[in-house]
């Protein structure tokens, strides 16, 4: 009996060494190169607080939902975002591609309407893909894994580079560098915490872009006149409202901007002037649906300085 009793506690101490070399369960750790981690599984709710940071605007933190689970056909997600003024802040800026519709099979990203592997699974240390992203196209590689966690870089033709970590345990990036060609941090995400079941409503704002312009002026009097044409979204119809970020400087002594959006009808859509010394940085507004052609008239004194842009938008919203 006591013979039968140790071969038994053999076989089964046998049997746990070849299920723990198997790498069962969370995708493995530990040995290096067997080492893969699987795509996980999101559920709607599940929420994630991120701090963005880039070299023209204010650090910008904000939490993505899972709104939905059954987009395209029930492959995709919806990644969502908690506040209905940074889901704008987001359409006009454009600086979080990870917001919209993400792939069940990859966690793809979504741009010009195809989804875009910036993650391929299962990862693997040394393995290799390609995709596009920020309108360039890339080659990444798996620098290292490490039990939960696989370090990517990606480069592109140009020399700018991704250099990004994604960690099975939180089931997302823990960071997401983007750096250009001439070594800028054109975009900086860190993960700051994350949890499940989010409640209460969530947003999407599918953003377009209208005008965008950045002047400097420090010579004499100037006066600047664009007009832009507003076409409907090319796969869903009318905007909802235009968006608007500006920031406003003016130095000391007679210096002043004034602003006037009109559109085809002369109807002032936004006025703005700022008068010596004054300073107005990342305001964020919406105007009502647009009007086909709009105009915009600028007025420089002095030195001054005024970034504007302008997207469309299209809002939706879920409650959880």
């Amino acid at each position: 009996m006591r013979a039968a009793s140790a071969l038994g506690m053999t076989l089964v101490l046998l049997v746990t060494s070849v299920a723990g070399c198997a790498g069962f369960g969370d995708g493995g750790s530990g040995d290096g190169s067997s080492d893969a981690i699987e795509v996980p599984q999101w559920d709607v709710g599940d929420w994630w607080l991120y701090t963005f940071s880039t070299p023209d605007y204010s650090d910008d933190t904000a939490r993505l939902v899972v709104a939905s689970d059954s987009e395209e056909d029930g492959t995709a997600y919806m990644l969502a975002i908690s506040s209905i003024t940074e889901a704008h802040r987001h359409a006009v800026l454009n600086h979080n591609p990870f917001l919209g519709r993400i792939t069940h099979d990859n966690l793809s990203a979504y741009e010009n309407g195809m989804p875009q592997p910036v993650l391929t699974f299962p990862l693997k240390e040394d393995m290799s893909w390609s995709f596009s992203l920020f309108s360039n196209d890339w080659t990444a590689n798996v620098l290292d894994i490490a039990g939960d966690v696989a370090v990517i870089s990606a480069q592109a033709a140009d020399g700018a580079r991704l250099d990004y970590v994604f960690d099975a345990e939180i089931g997302f990036f823990s960071s997401f560098i983007w750096t250009d060609s001439e070594e800028i941090q054109q975009l900086r995400m860190m993960h700051a915490t994350n949890g499940e079941s989010h409640t209460g409503d969530v947003y999407f704002t599918r953003g377009g872009d209208l005008y965008s312009n950045d002047l400097d002026n420090s010579g004499p009097d100037a006066e600047i006149r664009d007009s832009f044409f507003v076409n409907d979204h090319p796969n869903d119809g009318a905007w909802d409202q235009m968006i608007y970020f500006l920031d406003a400087s003016c130095g000391s002594g007679g210096s002043t901007i004034t602003l006037t959006l009109r559109d085809h009808l002369s109807v002032s859509a936004l006025q703005r002037t700022w008068g010596p010394g004054a300073e107005e940085y990342g305001t964020l507004g919406t105007l009502p649906y647009p009007s086909e052609e709009y105009t915009l008239t600028l007025t420089f004194t002095g030195d001054t300085h005024l970034r504007i842009h302008v997207a469309g938008g299209i809002t939706q919203s879920w409650t959880l």
